[in-house]
This record gives C-alpha cells, sequence and structure tokens, in this order.
C-alpha cells in the first residue's frame, strides 16, 4: 500500500515537473521568436530608410522613366486637296505635298522639255525674223538706188548676209526665192514657238490637276479584286439544237 502512494508521489512529481519544463521552453522560444523580431525589424527599417532616393536620385529616375514611356502613335497622313492645289501652283510643290516623289522627274522633265523647245524656237524665230527684215530693207535701198540710176553695193544688214556665201549678197538681196525661204522659217519658227507656250501651259495645269486628285484620292483603294469561278455547263437539248456540255467561266471584279 506505501509502495503503490509512493509510485503515485513520483508520478505527479515527474507531471509536475515535465509540464514546468514545457512552460519554460515555450517561454524561451516566445522569447526567442520576439527578440528575432525585433532584431529584423530593425533591419527592414534600415532597407526602407537606405532605398528612398534623395533628390538627384529621384530626378534621375523620373527622366528614365519619361524615355521608357512608349512613344506616341502618329496619325494616318490625309493630304488636304486645297493645300495640295495651293502648292501646286510651284510646279512639283503639290506632288511633294502628296508625298508621290517620283512623279518629281515626270513634271520637272516635261517643264525642262518645253522651256527648250520654247528656248530654241525662238532664238531661230528672232535669227530668221532679223534676217527677214534685213534683207527686205537691204532690197527697198537696192529698188531705190535702182530707180535712181544707180547700184547700191552695201553695206549689208549682217542679220541675213550669214545665211548666204560672202561675196554674192547682191545676188541673194534680190532672190524672191529667198526672200520668201527667210520669211516662211520666220513663221515656222513662230508657230512652233507658240505652240511651245500652249503645251507648258498644258503641262503646268495637269500638275495642278494631278495634284488635286491625287490629294482626293489618297485614300481611294485601287486594288483590283478579281476571282475567277468556273462551273461546268450542261445545255438540255432542244427542237432546234443537241444537247452540249462545256465550262464555264466568270471573271469577277
Amino acid at each position: 500500500m506505501k509502495m503503490r502512494r509512493l509510485l503515485c508521489w513520483v508520478f505527479l512529481v515527474l507531471c509536475c515537473c515535465l509540464e514546468v519544463g514545457h512552460a519554460q521552453v515555450k517561454k524561451g522560444v516566445e522569447k526567442d521568436t520576439m527578440s528575432v523580431r525585433q532584431e529584423v525589424k530593425p533591419v527592414v527599417s534600415q532597407d526602407r530608410e537606405a532605398a528612398v532616393p534623395d533628390s538627384t536620385v529621384q530626378s534621375v529616375l523620373s527622366a528614365a522613366d519619361s524615355l521608357q514611356q512608349p512613344e506616341m502613335k502618329m496619325e494616318e497622313f490625309k493630304p488636304d486637296p486645297k493645300k495640295a492645289v495651293l502648292y501646286a501652283l510651284v510646279p512639283g510643290l503639290g506632288q511633294i505635298y502628296n508625298r508621290k516623289y517620283w512623279k518629281l522627274p515626270l513634271v520637272y522633265g516635261a517643264f525642262m522639255g518645253c522651256m527648250y523647245a520654247i528656248t530654241w524656237n525662238n532664238k531661230n524665230y528672232q535669227d530668221y525674223s532679223a534676217a527677214y527684215f534685213g534683207i527686205m530693207s537691204d532690197y527697198s535701198k537696192v529698188v531705190q538706188a535702182q530707180a535712181s540710176g544707180t547700184e547700191y553695193t552695201g553695206p549689208w544688214d549682217e542679220s541675213w548676209t550669214i545665211f548666204v556665201r560672202e561675196g554674192e549678197e547682191s545676188t541673194y538681196v534680190s532672190n524672191t526665192q529667198f526672200q520668201e525661204n527667210l520669211q516662211r522659217s520666220k513663221d515656222y519658227y513662230r508657230r512652233y514657238r507658240d505652240l511651245s507656250i500652249i503645251i507648258t501651259v498644258g503641262v503646268y495645269a495637269i500638275s495642278i490637276i494631278d495634284a488635286y486628285i491625287d490629294a482626293q484620292l489618297f485614300d481611294f483603294d485601287i486594288s483590283p479584286d478579281l476571282s475567277l469561278h468556273w462551273s461546268p455547263e450542261v445545255t438540255p437539248e432542244t427542237r432546234y439544237t443537241p444537247a452540249s456540255y462545256g465550262l464555264n467561266c466568270s471573271l469577277k471584279f
């Protein structure tokens, strides 16, 4: 009986010791955890304080962020027909406004050809016109000299003597065929000079019209939408025609 009581007391003492030890261990773990938290907290706060940039770094970072912003999308170009006409008053500028740079060689080539034609025909017209009026003036002097019973031997107008051999001026001055040739040449080059001017005006007008139409139809879809369809075709027999078999093709655009 005493032995049983002794064992019971020993068991109770052991249980109390285990409970006290468990409580102390739990309390020690909580203390360690609190100490670790306290140690980590200032470190985190130090890191946060260190991460806060000063004013210089802040400005550099903001500038970098502004550079990294996506670029604004450019608006699609759409020319204004009225502006195209105004720009086209200067040859070629309307095509540049419409961004049709491949037309510039055509425009300037046409204008250069017209200006060359005008210059060439006008130069020849001036030469033959001066020659014709010069020979007619000398011819009138020859006629007046013949009427007075004398012979006119010069001086001759150089404008027409450049078309004849030297020393034969007195022969050609009274040659009506030579005079008519000079007159026809004068009229010929004058006509083509005037025609070249008209063509130049036409090229100028076409360049303006082209700039206007090009700006007006800038976004017009001109891509061909072609489709070819084929199917077998059977023609039934009739009273007048026999039955026929074939292939039906249709092109739509």
